[in-house]
């Protein structure tokens, strides 16, 4: 029997992500990734676009925001004062940021408007709103061992 696609197993994958019309993010210069199929490792639509594949098999997935990183939420922006940062910490625009809200959480933003006082800061994924088009091929596949499954992750 031909193994495919399924929970719990460890996908290794070759992929090419394009975003309007642009490579973004491709394995063909480096390593595929590795991660468990059905524990949420991957953006849902993505994963559900694998599903049933074999080894050697490509497919192209086009996913909606919806099943990506979600819709862009204009309630997401935030302006601070300069001031609130260490001098150390580069404010210019593009710049990522990792800050802890009030319960610790650590968020990621990434500055889209600078003037002499102020940054806004954007609290969206940097992909919320986009489509994104990805060109796979499952380079392997394995069952998950039993260790891997409860901690989460490949070893």
């Amino acid at each position: 029997m031909t193994e495919i696609v399924q929970d719990n197993y460890v996908i290794t994958l070759d992929y090419t992500l394009i975003v309007d019309d642009e490579v973004l993010e491709s394995t063909a210069d480096g390593e595929p990734i590795e991660f468990i199929q059905g524990i949420g490792q991957i953006i849902p639509g993505l994963e559900q676009a694998l599903y049933g594949l074999k080894v050697g098999e490509k497919k192209t997935v086009v996913i909606q925001p919806e099943d990506a990183y979600g819709d862009y939420d204009p309630e997401s922006l935030e302006v601070a004062r300069k001031e609130e940062f260490s001098e150390e910490i580069p404010l210019d625009i593009g710049t990522f940021l990792d800050l802890r809200d009030d319960e610790g959480e650590v968020l990621s933003a990434q500055i889209t408007v600078a003037d002499e006082d102020t940054v806004t800061l954007d609290f969206n994924h940097p992909l919320a709103g986009k489509v994104l088009t990805f060109e796979v091929t499952v380079s392997g596949l394995r069952p998950a061992s039993e260790e891997e499954q409860q901690h989460g992750h490949v070893h």
